[in-house]
Order: C-alpha cells, then structure tokens, then sequence
C-alpha cells in the first residue's frame, strides 16, 4: 500500500477520517473557485473597469475642487467695483433665466422639457466646475478690456 500524498497523517477513527475528507473538500471548493475566478476574463475586465472608473471620479473631485479654489483667489483679486458689476451682471441672469423658464414651460413639448429637466440637473451637480468657469470667463473679459 502507498503513502497519502499529503503530510497529513492518516486517520485513526473513521469521524477523524470524515472530518479529513470534509476539510479536503473544503480547500478543494477554494481552489476550483480561486481559480476559476483567474479564468473569468470578463469579470477581471469588469473589475478593473470599475477600478479605472473610481479613480477616474477620484481625479476629476480634486481637479473640481482645484478649480474652484483658483477660481476664489482670482475673484478675491479682483477689485470691488468689478464683483459689483459681476454679481449685477448675475442678478440679471437669473432674472431673466427666471422669464426664460417660465415661457420654456409654457412653449415647449413635454419631451423636451423632460429632457432638458434631465441637462439642467446634470448642471447643478457640475454647479462648482461651471462656477469656476464662469468667474474664469468673467477675469479673462475684465484683463481683456483693461489691455484693450
């Protein structure tokens, strides 16, 4: 008779011996499963997607938050007349977005509507990197017209 193939001495009571069997079939379920996971291709893909993804939103947070900082500094550099003028140029913004909106209401197709519901709430997510453009847009003018 040969030697088990393992160090594991054999059992000496057939419960000993059951419980060896339960313990093999256990690290055998591991292993089939371990290695089926190396196998899955897609799943490896998918992870590593998810992965990329995360990182990705990851990235794009801290180059929002960047932007919004460099946007504060440059409208604290700015001087008080100018914020004036910008924080009028706004309210006039909104008052007029506000009529906009309401004849876009009244107007448009529900379709469209639901559409552009969908576009606007996109934007308010965005509000901070559209902020930042916004006062970037506003220093580029102000620097344009005092060269010009």
């Amino acid at each position: 008779m040969t030697q088990p193939p393992h160090d594991e001495p054999t059992a000496d009571s057939p419960d000993e011996l059951r419980e060896q069997v339960e313990h093999t079939r256990e690290e055998l379920g591991r292993t089939v499963e371990a290695l089926a996971a190396k196998t899955d291709v897609k799943a490896r893909a998918q992870e590593k997607a998810t992965a990329a993804r995360e990182q990705a939103a990851v990235k794009a947070d801290e180059l929002k938050a960047k932007a919004v900082g460099l946007a504060h500094q440059a409208q604290d550099k700015l001087p008080d007349p100018v914020k004036d003028k910008a924080a009028q140029a706004a309210e006039q913004a909104r008052a007029k977005a506000a009529r906009a909106g309401q004849l876009w209401h009244d107007k448009a197709p529900e379709s469209v509507q639901q559409k552009t519901t969908q576009g606007a709430q996109m934007a308010r997510d965005k509000r901070g990197l559209l902020l930042a453009a916004s006062v970037a847009v506003v220093v580029w003018m102000v620097c344009r017209r005092r060269k010009g």
